[in-house]
This record gives structure tokens, C-alpha cells and sequence, in this order.
């Protein structure tokens, strides 16, 4: 009879695509980090904010800084993307929302499974991240 204690762990199938997806994910963010950071660095494409006045920026406060750069919140980063410095936000925005495919492609094992409350906490995660980073339910910032 084998002893319990020698038991071996491995992962469930669920949690390897999970970590698949999440590295996947990770390098590819970094990867566009980088990329974006270079294009900026470099000049490549104009910034919104001038390098000569970033400088004038680093001691007001988020709410100064949007205020005085006349910068919108929320998702309006996406409509200036031709700007250097708003580029690497597609990185941080990979970086942020890849957990969210993470859930959704551990929900259909889930199902398989019949593992009924695991699937419905990962799709309540999925809903509750996913308003979170639509800015329905915006507060402070």
C-alpha cells in the first residue's frame, strides 16, 4: 500500500493552461515594454509631453499632472497612441488584462470537470475584473 505522505502534486490541467497563458502573456507584454519604451527613448515618435517640460511634472501630484497636461482618464489613452509616451501603456494593458484570458481558458476545463463552483468563481472573476478595468465603476482617479 503506498504511503500517503510519498504522494506526488502535480498540477490539474486547468492550472497549467493557466500558467501557460499567464507566461505567454508576460513575455509578450514585457516584450511590447520594452519595445514601446525604445520607440519613445529613441525619439522614434513625438511625445505628448515635450522631454524639456517632463521635468516640471514630477513634483505635482495625478490630479495636478492630468489637470495641467489637459490628460483624460480612463480609457482615452487609447485614442493617443500616436503619441511616444502613451505607447507603452499597450504593454502595461497586455500585462494587466492577461489574467482575464487566463479565466477564460481555464472556465471550459472547468465545465469538463463538472467542477461547478471553481467555474462559476472563474467566471466571476472574469466579470468582476473585467468591469473593473472598463471604468464603469470608476472611483477616485
Amino acid at each position: 500500500m503506498p504511503d500517503k505522505a510519498e504522494a506526488r502534486l502535480e498540477p490539474g490541467p486547468e492550472q497549467v493552461r493557466y500558467a501557460s497563458i499567464l507566461e505567454k502573456g508576460m513575455y509578450v507584454g514585457l516584450l511590447l515594454l520594452f519595445i514601446t519604451f525604445a520607440i519613445y527613448a529613441l525619439g522614434i515618435m513625438r511625445p505628448y509631453i515635450p522631454l524639456d517640460r517632463i521635468s516640471s511634472y514630477w513634483s505635482v501630484n495625478v490630479h495636478d499632472y492630468l489637470h495641467h497636461a489637459n490628460i483624460k482618464t480612463g480609457w482615452h489613452w487609447v485614442g493617443m497612441l500616436h503619441y511616444g509616451d502613451f505607447l507603452n501603456f499597450i504593454g502595461i494593458a497586455i500585462l494587466a488584462g492577461v489574467t482575464i484570458i487566463c479565466y477564460l481558458a481555464v472556465i471550459p476545463i472547468l465545465l469538463r470537470n463538472k467542477d461547478w463552483v471553481y467555474a462559476t468563481l472563474a467566471f466571476l472573476e472574469v466579470l468582476v475584473l473585467s468591469l473593473a478595468a472598463s471604468g464603469i465603476l470608476a472611483v477616485g482617479h
